[in-house]
């Protein structure tokens, strides 16, 4: 287990210097190739205004044109990077190979099958930035509860999940799914890491003793390629996970350092 420096959450993060990287945005994916070239575009120009970012693809073990398609968005977007996994890890995997990889202080995330509109990064980007007070800001995360656009069984699914979660956890997050997020890396990387970590980051933020925001957010269909998750696949895993995540926060004990100057 990663243990926080103590009073970990006093430190202060760092405005990137001039020419400096301000963003970098991961984006897991696994055989979307139909979806890459025109997510990278509208990611990029999402993200114009907000300063020099960087794009990180994590291609996690497709097996079918992913890796062709980022290849050639490669060449139209000098600004994307590539990451790929010889065989799938998952999403939390991919996440954390992506992050591992980027260069900026603030990492957003969205999902790379189309349903995350990219136009939502600088308002999540400009609520972290925007965000002052103790503690600190360490995650962003968009909320669809009121827009999700997916079969009925998955919302519904979602919707209770969601809720147990927050009763056990308590971290004030009503959709810890989303894919669009904002955080500091440096503090991600102090997280326990664990197989679906990613649909438990708020409670994780939230543990190391730093505040967490939700911000509600659009939600479009899937036009292209399939779901990679099933209803009931996720819902075996997530029980003991739960279980698992409960056990880390009551474990935890913050150390408040005293600096001797």
């Amino acid at each position: 287990m990663n243990e926080a420096p103590a009073d970990w959450a006093a430190t202060r993060l760092v405005a990137p210097r001039a020419g400096e990287l301000t963003l970098s945005v991961v984006v897991p994916v696994r055989n979307e190739g139909p979806n890459i070239a025109a997510l990278v575009a509208e990611i990029a120009t999402a993200l114009e205004p907000v300063g020099r970012f960087e794009i990180i693809y994590v291609d996690d073990g497709s097996d079918d044109d992913t890796a062709l398609e980022l290849t050639r968005t490669r060449r139209l977007e000098p600004r994307l990077r590539v990451v790929r996994h010889r065989r799938p890890g998952g999403q939390s995997a991919a996440l954390r190979s992506g992050i591992l990889s980027a260069r900026a202080p603030l990492v957003a995330t969205l999902d790379g099958d189309g349903q995350n509109d990219p136009a939502e990064l600088p308002r999540l980007l400009e609520t972290f930035v925007g965000a002052a007070g103790r503690p600190p800001l360490g995650l962003v995360g968009g909320d669809r509860s009121r827009s999700r656009r997916d079969r009925w069984v998955k919302r519904r699914s979602s919707r209770i999940a969601n809720a147990v979660r927050g009763h056990v956890l308590g971290d004030r997050t009503l959709d810890t799914g989303c894919g669009l997020k904002v955080m500091r890396r440096d503090a991600y990387l102090l997280l326990p890491y664990f197989d679906h970590q990613h649909r438990f980051l708020a409670a994780l933020f939230l543990r190391e003793g730093f505040a967490v925001r939700s911000v509600p957010v659009g939600h479009r269909p899937r036009l292209k390629g399939r779901s990679k998750y099933g209803t009931l696949d996720r819902l075996a895993v997530g029980v003991v996970d739960l279980l698992g995540v409960a056990w880390l926060r009551r474990r935890r004990r913050p150390v408040i350092a005293i600096e001797d100057s």
